[in-house]
């Protein structure tokens, strides 16, 4: 696994060990980050399920200002903190261990990527939930799992299939100008 763009393009990354975390393909990482190119410099990325860290870290070398990533698992904790370290970015990360879902509402961020493992197909659902006033969420699923069009004030706005895998967009729909 690598980086693909940006700042640490090519630079290697370690994923974590066992068949319980599933990395972001690197082709599938790459299609994401040229969707959100126009939209990463400066923002608050959240990796909601962290894994090795591989997606909030390409987040960072194409310009995010600051990443939050959630993990509960310790193997992979320390892959993330390994990662970070390797690539001096660990002043520009906030890695809290614990579950996504009761994490994410006390964690506001400007893009938000969802990827749980996918057994747990309802975690999408009650992300989706918490997340209202976030600008853009990303989901990361299965092709086949159909994710609602609607989640709160949240609209899915784009669905890009790529193998087995599918991103979803989800945006915060605004509020109909009043009429005069």
């Amino acid at each position: 696994m690598r980086v693909i763009a940006g700042q640490f393009r090519s630079r290697r990354l370690k994923s974590a060990p066992g068949l319980n975390v599933r990395p972001t393909p690197d082709r599938l990482r790459e299609t994401l980050f040229n969707v959100l190119a126009p939209e990463i410099e400066g923002t608050v990325f959240l990796d909601a399920y962290a894994g090795s860290g591989a997606v909030a870290i390409e987040a960072l070398s194409r310009g995010a200002r600051h990443a939050i990533l959630f993990e509960k698992s310790n193997a992979a904790l320390a892959v993330i903190h390994e990662n970070l370290k390797t690539l001096g970015l660990s002043d520009r990360a906030t890695v809290i261990r614990g579950n996504a879902l009761s994490l994410l509402p006390r964690h506001p961020a400007g893009i938000v990527f969802l990827d749980p493992p996918y057994s747990r197909a309802s975690d999408y659902q009650s992300a989706l939930g918490l997340l209202a006033p976030t600008p853009l969420v990303i989901a990361q699923h299965e092709w086949r799992l159909h994710l609602p069009d609607d989640a709160g004030s949240l609209r899915k706005t784009r669905v890009i299939r790529q193998g087995s895998n599918a991103l979803s967009f989800f945006r915060t729909r605004s509020e109909p100008e009043p009429e005069p």
